[in-house]
Protein backbone atom coordinates (compact mmCIF):
# COMPACT_ATOMS: atom_id res chain seq x y z
CA UNK A 1 0.00 0.00 0.00
CA UNK A 2 1.74 3.32 -0.90
CA UNK A 3 2.70 5.95 1.73
CA UNK A 4 1.89 3.49 4.63
CA UNK A 5 4.50 3.96 7.35
CA UNK A 6 5.44 3.47 10.82
CA UNK A 7 4.08 0.27 11.87
CA UNK A 8 5.12 -3.39 11.39
CA UNK A 9 3.58 -6.81 11.92
CA UNK A 10 3.72 -9.02 13.93
CA UNK A 11 2.94 -12.74 14.99
CA UNK A 12 2.29 -12.66 18.74
CA UNK A 13 -0.94 -14.33 19.96
CA UNK A 14 -3.45 -11.90 22.37
CA UNK A 15 -2.42 -10.23 25.33
CA UNK A 16 -2.29 -11.47 28.75
CA UNK A 17 -6.05 -11.84 30.37
CA UNK A 18 -6.30 -8.77 32.98
CA UNK A 19 -3.37 -6.68 31.43
CA UNK A 20 -4.55 -3.18 30.92
CA UNK A 21 -4.26 -2.13 26.93
CA UNK A 22 -2.88 0.78 28.35
CA UNK A 23 0.23 -0.72 29.35
CA UNK A 24 1.60 -2.67 26.39
CA UNK A 25 2.01 -2.77 22.26
CA UNK A 26 -1.32 -3.20 21.05
CA UNK A 27 -2.26 -6.96 18.83
CA UNK A 28 -4.91 -6.54 16.43
CA UNK A 29 -5.98 -9.77 14.65
CA UNK A 30 -5.98 -9.13 10.75
CA UNK A 31 -8.46 -11.34 9.21
CA UNK A 32 -7.09 -12.39 5.37
CA UNK A 33 -9.81 -10.05 3.97
CA UNK A 34 -9.61 -7.37 6.18
CA UNK A 35 -6.28 -6.21 5.38
CA UNK A 36 -3.82 -5.64 2.77
CA UNK A 37 -1.58 -8.30 3.88
CA UNK A 38 -2.08 -11.84 4.28
CA UNK A 39 -0.28 -11.65 8.13
CA UNK A 40 -2.38 -12.64 10.70
CA UNK A 41 -1.56 -9.62 13.17
CA UNK A 42 -0.40 -6.27 13.31
CA UNK A 43 1.41 -4.21 16.34
CA UNK A 44 1.84 -0.69 17.58
CA UNK A 45 3.59 1.10 20.26
CA UNK A 46 2.77 2.27 23.37
CA UNK A 47 -0.30 5.09 23.85
CA UNK A 48 0.40 8.32 24.07
CA UNK A 49 0.62 9.91 27.42
CA UNK A 50 -1.00 12.76 28.48
CA UNK A 51 1.93 14.91 28.61
CA UNK A 52 2.16 15.11 24.66
CA UNK A 53 -1.07 16.74 24.96
CA UNK A 54 0.03 18.78 27.64
CA UNK A 55 1.62 21.25 24.62
CA UNK A 56 0.87 24.09 22.17
CA UNK A 57 -1.63 22.87 20.13
CA UNK A 58 0.42 23.72 16.63
CA UNK A 59 3.38 21.22 18.21
CA UNK A 60 1.04 18.77 19.11
CA UNK A 61 -0.82 19.08 15.50
CA UNK A 62 2.27 18.32 14.25
CA UNK A 63 3.42 15.45 16.02
CA UNK A 64 0.55 13.68 15.86
CA UNK A 65 1.53 13.16 12.52
CA UNK A 66 2.37 9.26 11.70
CA UNK A 67 1.07 8.49 14.44
CA UNK A 68 -1.81 5.77 14.87
CA UNK A 69 -5.52 6.44 15.59
CA UNK A 70 -7.08 2.99 17.31
CA UNK A 71 -10.54 2.74 17.46
CA UNK A 72 -11.28 -0.95 18.44
CA UNK A 73 -10.68 -3.06 15.38
CA UNK A 74 -9.71 -0.34 13.46
CA UNK A 75 -6.63 1.83 13.00
CA UNK A 76 -5.57 4.50 10.77
CA UNK A 77 -1.82 6.91 10.83
CA UNK A 78 -2.68 10.30 11.05
CA UNK A 79 -1.88 11.99 7.98
CA UNK A 80 -3.86 15.46 8.45
CA UNK A 81 -4.45 17.98 11.10
CA UNK A 82 -5.43 21.48 11.92
CA UNK A 83 -4.51 23.14 15.24
CA UNK A 84 -7.36 25.53 16.77
CA UNK A 85 -5.34 27.57 19.23
CA UNK A 86 -8.19 29.18 21.21
CA UNK A 87 -7.51 32.50 22.34
CA UNK A 88 -7.18 35.08 19.63
CA UNK A 89 -7.88 32.25 17.06
CA UNK A 90 -11.57 33.22 15.94
CA UNK A 91 -12.04 29.96 14.01
CA UNK A 92 -11.39 27.94 17.10
CA UNK A 93 -15.04 26.90 19.01
CA UNK A 94 -13.41 28.46 22.53
CA UNK A 95 -13.21 31.83 21.12
CA UNK A 96 -16.69 31.82 22.47
CA UNK A 97 -15.81 31.06 26.05
CA UNK A 98 -16.73 28.28 27.98
CA UNK A 99 -19.82 26.76 27.23
CA UNK A 100 -21.50 23.57 27.87
CA UNK A 101 -20.15 22.40 23.71
CA UNK A 102 -17.17 24.12 24.75
CA UNK A 103 -16.42 22.73 28.27
CA UNK A 104 -14.25 20.21 27.35
CA UNK A 105 -11.36 21.65 25.39
CA UNK A 106 -10.94 24.31 28.54
CA UNK A 107 -10.41 20.74 30.53
CA UNK A 108 -7.49 18.52 30.77
CA UNK A 109 -5.44 17.45 27.60
CA UNK A 110 -5.58 14.44 26.17
CA UNK A 111 -9.04 14.32 26.16
CA UNK A 112 -11.98 14.10 22.19
CA UNK A 113 -13.91 16.87 21.49
CA UNK A 114 -16.38 15.67 19.31
CA UNK A 115 -18.82 18.03 17.72
CA UNK A 116 -21.44 18.04 14.28
CA UNK A 117 -21.28 19.88 11.57
CA UNK A 118 -23.74 20.66 8.89
CA UNK A 119 -26.07 18.60 10.94
CA UNK A 120 -25.01 15.29 9.49
CA UNK A 121 -20.74 15.13 10.16
CA UNK A 122 -18.85 14.21 13.46
CA UNK A 123 -15.49 15.84 14.29
CA UNK A 124 -13.01 14.42 16.28
CA UNK A 125 -10.68 16.92 18.27
CA UNK A 126 -7.83 16.09 20.88
CA UNK A 127 -7.51 18.68 23.45
CA UNK A 128 -4.13 20.16 23.54
CA UNK A 129 -2.82 22.52 25.47
CA UNK A 130 -2.13 22.65 29.54
CA UNK A 131 -5.56 22.67 31.78
CA UNK A 132 -7.27 25.31 31.80
CA UNK A 133 -5.93 26.64 28.30
CA UNK A 134 -8.00 26.38 25.61
CA UNK A 135 -6.77 24.62 22.37
CA UNK A 136 -7.73 21.40 20.21
CA UNK A 137 -6.22 19.59 16.65
CA UNK A 138 -8.82 18.83 14.18
CA UNK A 139 -8.04 15.32 13.01
CA UNK A 140 -8.52 15.41 9.32
CA UNK A 141 -7.53 12.30 7.31
CA UNK A 142 -6.42 9.34 8.08
CA UNK A 143 -4.15 5.73 6.16
CA UNK A 144 -5.92 3.03 7.10
CA UNK A 145 -4.18 0.20 7.86
CA UNK A 146 -6.54 -2.03 10.10
CA UNK A 147 -9.73 -2.85 10.07
CA UNK A 148 -10.32 -2.00 6.31
CA UNK A 149 -13.36 -4.38 6.00
CA UNK A 150 -15.31 -2.71 8.73
CA UNK A 151 -14.47 1.03 7.95
CA UNK A 152 -15.84 0.09 4.03
CA UNK A 153 -19.30 -1.52 5.69
CA UNK A 154 -19.60 2.27 7.38
CA UNK A 155 -18.54 3.98 4.19
CA UNK A 156 -20.17 1.86 1.27
CA UNK A 157 -19.89 4.94 -1.16
CA UNK A 158 -16.19 4.82 -0.69
CA UNK A 159 -14.75 3.29 -3.90
CA UNK A 160 -11.07 3.26 -2.54
CA UNK A 161 -8.91 2.89 0.12
CA UNK A 162 -7.66 6.09 -0.03
CA UNK A 163 -11.03 7.86 0.47
CA UNK A 164 -12.19 5.98 3.37
CA UNK A 165 -11.08 8.33 5.74
CA UNK A 166 -10.07 11.35 3.76
CA UNK A 167 -11.86 14.01 5.98
CA UNK A 168 -12.98 14.57 9.17
CA UNK A 169 -16.63 13.51 8.60
CA UNK A 170 -15.17 10.58 6.91
CA UNK A 171 -12.84 10.03 9.37
CA UNK A 172 -15.44 9.37 12.00
CA UNK A 173 -17.54 7.42 10.13
CA UNK A 174 -14.64 4.70 9.10
CA UNK A 175 -13.73 4.79 12.66
CA UNK A 176 -17.39 4.37 14.76
CA UNK A 177 -16.41 7.63 16.03
CA UNK A 178 -19.60 9.59 17.04
CA UNK A 179 -20.18 12.34 19.81
CA UNK A 180 -21.13 9.24 22.53
CA UNK A 181 -16.80 9.40 22.29
CA UNK A 182 -17.28 13.98 23.33
CA UNK A 183 -14.92 13.76 26.55
CA UNK A 184 -13.42 10.41 26.19
CA UNK A 185 -9.88 10.33 27.48
CA UNK A 186 -7.73 8.95 24.64
CA UNK A 187 -4.48 7.93 26.90
CA UNK A 188 -6.62 4.63 28.01
CA UNK A 189 -9.57 2.86 26.63
CA UNK A 190 -10.63 1.56 23.31
CA UNK A 191 -10.14 5.25 21.48
CA UNK A 192 -6.33 6.01 21.60
CA UNK A 193 -3.51 7.40 19.92
CA UNK A 194 -0.62 4.85 19.76
CA UNK A 195 3.06 5.73 18.44
CA UNK A 196 4.34 3.66 15.20
CA UNK A 197 6.22 0.63 15.92
CA UNK A 198 8.57 1.82 14.14
CA UNK A 199 9.21 5.81 13.90
CA UNK A 200 9.61 7.04 10.41
CA UNK A 201 10.80 10.10 8.96
CA UNK A 202 8.28 12.61 8.04
CA UNK A 203 7.89 15.36 5.76
CA UNK A 204 5.30 17.83 7.09
CA UNK A 205 3.58 20.36 4.44
CA UNK A 206 1.90 23.14 5.73
CA UNK A 207 -1.17 24.95 4.27
CA UNK A 208 -4.19 27.83 5.74
CA UNK A 209 -7.13 25.77 6.94
CA UNK A 210 -9.84 24.75 5.34
CA UNK A 211 -13.42 25.85 4.85
CA UNK A 212 -13.40 28.24 7.39
CA UNK A 213 -14.15 32.11 7.35
CA UNK A 214 -12.22 33.68 10.67
CA UNK A 215 -8.57 33.46 11.11
CA UNK A 216 -8.51 31.79 7.51
CA UNK A 217 -4.96 33.26 6.72
CA UNK A 218 -3.32 31.15 9.44
CA UNK A 219 -0.76 28.13 8.18
CA UNK A 220 -2.19 25.84 10.95
CA UNK A 221 -2.78 22.96 8.59
CA UNK A 222 -0.63 20.11 8.90
CA UNK A 223 -0.28 16.85 6.75
CA UNK A 224 2.29 14.44 5.56
CA UNK A 225 3.51 15.98 2.46
CA UNK A 226 2.54 13.72 -0.53
CA UNK A 227 0.47 11.42 1.01
CA UNK A 228 -2.57 9.89 -1.02
CA UNK A 229 -4.66 10.16 1.52
CA UNK A 230 -4.99 13.45 2.72
CA UNK A 231 -8.66 15.21 2.34
CA UNK A 232 -7.57 18.00 -0.20
CA UNK A 233 -4.79 18.46 -2.28
CA UNK A 234 -3.07 22.08 -1.59
CA UNK A 235 -0.26 24.00 -2.51
CA UNK A 236 1.96 24.36 0.39
CA UNK A 237 3.02 28.01 1.84
CA UNK A 238 5.97 26.28 3.67
CA UNK A 239 7.78 22.67 3.58
CA UNK A 240 9.34 21.57 6.54
CA UNK A 241 12.66 19.54 6.63
CA UNK A 242 12.36 15.67 7.18
CA UNK A 243 11.53 15.00 11.39
CA UNK A 244 11.86 11.79 12.96
CA UNK A 245 8.07 11.41 14.27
Amino acid sequence: MPGVSGFSRAASGPREPGRPAFSQPLTLPVPGRDMMTSESTMRFGPILKRSFYERGSVEVARGLLGKVLVHGETAGIIVETEAYPGGGDLASHSARGVTPRTRVVFGPPGHAYVYLIYGMYECLNLVAEPDGTPGCVLLRALEPVAGLERMRERRPRARRVEDLASGPGRLTLAMGITRAHNGVDVTRGLLVVREPAVARPVEIAVTRRVGIRHCADSPLRFLIAGSPFVSRRTAPETQARPQDL
